[in-house]
C-alpha cells in the first residue's frame, strides 16, 4: 500500500503538472498558426483512444528484445541506433513507473489544449494589444495576463486531471498488471478483493480512493457557486 501511495502522488504531480503545462503552451502557440486546426486535430487524437488501446499501443513502443538481437520496439530501437544497450522500459523498476505515466500524458495533454485554448481565445484582444503598446514582450503578456485571465478554467481542467489519475487503473494493469512496483491505489484494489479474496481489505482501499475524490469535487463545486454568485 505504501508503494501504491507513492506511486498515486507520482502520477498525480507529474501527469497533472505535465499534462496542463503542455497543454497551455501549445494551446498559446497554436493560436497564432495557419495550421492551427491541424495542429490541434493531431494533438487531440490520442483522447479518442481508450486507455486499454493506448496501452496496447504503447506496449509495442516499450517492447524490449536482448542485446545483440533486433529491437522491435521504437524506443529501444531509437536507443540501440544511438550506441546504447536496449532498456527494458515496464521491467526496469527506475523508469518503469515514468513510462506508464508518460502513457497517460500522451492521453491527456489533448484533452487540457482544447479546453485551454478556448480560454485562451477568450481573452480580450484589446487587453492583449494594450499590453503590447506598454512594452510588455511575449513572455510577460504570457505571465502576467494570459495565465491569470484562464486561471479558472485552469483550476477545472487541472481538477478534472486529477480525479481521472486518482482512478487509473486500465494502464498499470494492461502493462504491468500492478507487478514490479508500479502498484497505484485502484489496482491494489482489485488485487486485494479478486486475486486475494481480501474483500474487506479491498473495499477499506475503495473508500480510500473515495475520500480522495471527494475534496476535489468539493472545491470544484464551490469553485462554481462562487462563479455563479459574481455574475
Amino acid at each position: 500500500m505504501l508503494i501504491a501511495f507513492r506511486n498515486n502522488v507520482l502520477w498525480l504531480v507529474l501527469v497533472t503538472g505535465i499534462s496542463v503545462s503542455l497543454g497551455l503552451v501549445i494551446a498559446v502557440l497554436v493560436d497564432r498558426v495557419k495550421y492551427e486546426p491541424l495542429a490541434k486535430a493531431l494533438i487531440f487524437l490520442p483522447m479518442a483512444i481508450s486507455f486499454v488501446g493506448a496501452s496496447v499501443i504503447w506496449r509495442f513502443m516499450y517492447a524490449y528484445q536482448p542485446p545483440g538481437v533486433d529491437q522491435i520496439g521504437l524506443l529501444n530501437a531509437i536507443v540501440v541506433a544511438l550506441g546504447f544497450e536496449p532498456i527494458g522500459w515496464l521491467v526496469n523498476k527506475t523508469v518503469n513507473n515514468f513510462a506508464l505515466i508518460a502513457i497517460m500524458i500522451w492521453l491527456q495533454t489533448g484533452f487540457a489544449m482544447v479546453l485551454l485554448s478556448s480560454a485562451v481565445k477568450g481573452i480580450p484582444k484589446d487587453v492583449i494589444e494594450a499590453a503590447r503598446i506598454d512594452g510588455a514582450n511575449e513572455l510577460q503578456i504570457f505571465w502576467r495576463i494570459t495565465i491569470p485571465m484562464i486561471s479558472s478554467t485552469i483550476v477545472v481542467v487541472s481538477t478534472t486531471i486529477i480525479v481521472l489519475v486518482l482512478k487509473v487503473f486500465d494502464i498499470v494493469f494492461v502493462m504491468t498488471g500492478g507487478n514490479l512496483d508500479t502498484d497505484v491505489i485502484a489496482s491494489r484494489m482489485i488485487k486485494e478483493m479478486f486475486n486475494f479474496r481480501n474483500f474487506g481489505r479491498g473495499s477499506a482501499i475503495a473508500v480510500i480512493l473515495l475520500l480522495a475524490v471527494i475534496p476535489v469535487m468539493v472545491a470544484n463545486i464551490r469553485r462554481f457557486q462562487q462563479q455563479e454568485a459574481n455574475r
